[in-house]
């Protein structure tokens, strides 16, 4: 994954509020900075998010709009946000900070993944696979981001962790990521964590044939229930990470879940599927 240097999702929340809020009022950006003393391009760059307003800044340009009281303390409360250092800024040279905000402030989060284990779930052993096939010449980039993504696993098991609610194909379990024996240890990590309420795992099995969306790629969905903040899509192109906001889109991908949802094993035919898997390759390391 790229690593990602722009605005954050909530910033880009504040932002599009900000002018959203503008509109409503009917105020141009000239009249607008004309009022506050603001060049126009101060205020373009803050509703664009490619600046990042102070708190201060945010209280001057609601005190033009007049909103409500509500509106005015929530989008407050997210200025101060943007601005706070959250867990990820220490990997900030391997960890995309807009994908791990998403992660860490989410109240759900929805994956369907074709190719391999969501990086949350994976072991240390099935991460390292993973990461040196990307990075083979590279020790300190590996260890690096194995730091990274085990930092990430370990938000799960907070007490108020995101509800997981995975979709996985069953040519992950059957690729040798790392060999038998990791795959053996990511297998019966994944056995574990669907014991807890707050994980999913469930696996569309390959005897389908075809099954809905085959052929495009995966996709996740971050759902909030704070009412300031959109449940984003997020996709990975060859390009790089893609973010999607616009409700009509993010519905789109979360119908498309729904879909894939309809034709997936239950959630004991699931476990039942992984055991067996496991079961396969404990077979082969004993041969």
């Amino acid at each position: 994954m790229p690593v990602e240097h722009g605005p954050t999702a909530r910033h880009r929340r504040l932002a599009a509020e900000l002018r959203r809020l503008r509109e409503a009022a009917d105020l141009t950006p000239e009249v607008t900075a004309g009022i506050l003393g603001w060049s126009r391009t101060k205020l373009v760059r803050i509703e664009t998010a490619k600046s990042m307003p102070s708190v201060g800044d945010v209280e001057r340009i609601l005190d033009v709009y007049g909103t409500d009281y509500a509106t005015r303390a929530a989008l407050l409360q997210l200025a101060r946000d943007i601005r706070a250092r959250g867990w990820w800024a220490a990997f900030g040279d391997v960890l995309a900070g807009g994908y791990a905000e998403l992660e860490d402030a989410a109240d759900r989060i929805r994956i369907w993944q074709t190719e391999v284990v969501p990086g949350v779930l994976q072991t240390p052993d099935y991460a390292r696979a993973l990461i040196a096939g990307t990075f083979p010449d590279d020790r300190d980039e590996i260890d690096r981001r194995l730091q990274a993504r085990m930092a990430r696993r370990a938000r799960f098991t907070r007490t108020d962790a995101p509800e997981l609610d995975i979709l996985l194909a069953e040519e992950i379990f059957r690729r040798p990521v790392g060999g038998p024996a990791v795959m053996i240890g990511q297998l019966t990590a994944l056995l574990e964590a669907v014991e807890q309420a707050s994980v999913a795992v469930r696996v569309v099995p390959m005897t389908l044939g075809y099954r809905p969306s085959l052929g495009e790629g995966s996709v996740e969905i971050f759902e909030f229930s704070a009412p300031l903040e959109l449940d984003t899509a997020h996709v990975e192109t060859m390009g790089g990470s893609m973010y999607i906001e616009d409700i009509t889109q993010v519905r789109r991908c979360s119908s498309r879940l729904d879909r894939i949802a309809d034709v997936a094993l239950s959630q004991d035919e699931s476990v039942a599927l992984m055991t067996t898997i496991r079961e396969e390759f404990q077979a082969h390391v004993r041969a």
